[in-house]
């Protein structure tokens, strides 16, 4: 076995769900999932087969986004992963939804954050181990960091 470290792309402005799945429809599903929550997004959504013809599926409203994803899971190389780049939308707006999305295994992140997928190589294929979202910490809270928080997420609308 041979441990990999991919560093996906994730254009400026916009966030990226990473997860696993499990069936052919999970492209357009998730396409109607994001579409119904979130109709002013632009997004892509692509989904790597595991059996059969082994292809990269592709949904989608924004074709440099749905370039974005089919390169990140070509990079991965890996079977029933899906990838979704959101714009003008943020993750918070659609997580539940593709939750609940029937092929959905497990989300892997949800982040605009930098991210490196641990990838395991066997003579079988390629699967994620896990990932590395953003950075690690560099301390505690403290009191006007806690105020700085409860103000930007305010002045956001996430909070009254």
């Amino acid at each position: 076995m041979e441990l990999k470290v991919i560093k996906l792309d994730i254009p400026e402005g916009c966030n990226i769900i990473l997860g696993q799945t499990h069936f052919i429809k999970t492209a357009e599903d998730l396409y109607e999932t994001v579409v119904t929550t979130v109709p002013q997004a632009k997004f892509g959504v692509a989904f790597t087969e595991a059996s059969g013809p082994c292809l990269i599926r592709t949904e989608g409203n924004d074709d440099e986004l749905v370039s974005a994803c089919v390169k990140n899971l070509q990079e991965i190389n890996a079977g029933h992963v899906f990838c979704i780049i959101l714009k003008n939308a943020f993750p918070i707006n659609v997580l539940n939804q593709i939750k609940y999305c029937a092929e959905v295994c497990r989300v892997f992140c949800a982040t605009a954050n930098p991210v490196e997928v641990i990838a395991a190589a066997t003579s079988q294929g390629n699967g994620i181990l896990g990932v590395i979202d953003g950075f690690s910490p560099k301390g505690v809270e403290r009191a006007e960091d806690k105020a700085q928080r409860k103000e930007f997420l305010r002045k956001i609308g996430y909070k009254l």
